[in-house]
Parts: C-alpha cells; structure tokens; sequence
C-alpha cells in the first residue's frame, strides 16, 4: 500500500487540519443533549434564512440571464459560452430544490443535459436554450409551485422537445 514504505513514492498526500476544530464546538452535557433536537434546530435555522432564498434564486437566475444575454448576441453559441451557461444552470439545478423552486431545478437539470449531449454546442438551437433561460425566469418570477399546472407542462414540454432534438441528432 502507498506510503506505507517510507521509501515509496505516493501518489496521494495526508494532509493535516492546522486546527483541531473540537476546540470551536461547545460540548453539550448530558442534560443539554437530553432536550437538544438536531431536526429541529437545523429547521428553525434554515426557516430563519429562507427570506433569502428568493433572493439568492433571483441573484442565480440573474447570472444566467446575463451569460445567456452575450451568448445570444454571437452568430452560434461557442464552446466557451456554451460552458458558462452550462455553469449557470448547473448551480440553479444544484440549489432550486432546497431554496424552494423544484420545478425551476428541473428546467435548469434538462439545460444542463442539453448541453451534455449536443456538442459542438454551436449545433445546440438558440432557439431552445432561449426557452429554457425564459422559462426559468418565468418561474422564478412567478414562484411557480409543484401546483401550478402550467409550470409542470412547461417543463415537460421543454424535456420532450430536448430529448426530441437530441434523439435527431443520433
């Protein structure tokens, strides 16, 4: 096994912590842990910080938008553009969920499988990935909720026509 031989080379490297971070965590006694409940402390802090959240979805959504807005002023999407909106849309699908907007991370994932499959991304349509960015800030603008039927079509429609588009493409 690597490293185990002092006169091995390796090709991984241990690497320490410079602080040992029990000393930043009280330790609870007993009677504090009893009444502790992890489930409900980790609910109360993320209720306290979900006033962000529309926000940090906009901020997100924001960024697409922009990297969509030069992308789309280019006679076909580079590589490079292609990349930053892959970015983009991979950080709103990664986030959507637990900030609240499921269906707007399913719009976000089916970009970011577009993106995936088609290369070069020159061949990907404008026309598509405009839908997709719309969409997206659509339903963030309108907070569309797993209820909303339109916004549920909406996505199923947008994944349909993708897999549609990529299947021609086999």
């Amino acid at each position: 096994m690597a490293g185990d031989n002092a006169n091995e080379t390796s090709d991984y490297e241990v690497v320490k912590p410079p602080r040992d971070l029990r000393a930043k965590v009280r330790v609870l006694d007993e009677r504090e842990a009893a009444r502790f409940d992890p489930v409900k402390a980790a609910e109360e802090a993320l209720e306290s910080l979900s006033a962000e959240f529309d926000r940090w979805m906009g901020d997100e959504v924001q960024t697409l938008f922009d990297v969509w807005a030069k992308a789309a002023g280019e006679s076909s999407i580079s590589a490079d553009a292609g990349d930053e909106i892959f970015r983009a849309s991979h950080d709103i699908k990664g986030q959507a969920g637990t900030l609240g907007f499921p269906l707007v991370g399913a719009i976000a994932g089916n970009l970011c499988y577009l993106l995936e499959s088609v290369k070069p991304t020159r061949d990907v349509p404008k026309t598509l990935l405009q839908q997709h960015v719309d969409a997206i800030r659509a339903m963030v603008a309108e907070r569309a909720t797993d209820e909303n039927r339109t916004a549920k079509a909406l996505v199923e429609r947008l994944a349909d026509v993708t897999d549609d588009f990529i299947a021609q493409r086999s």
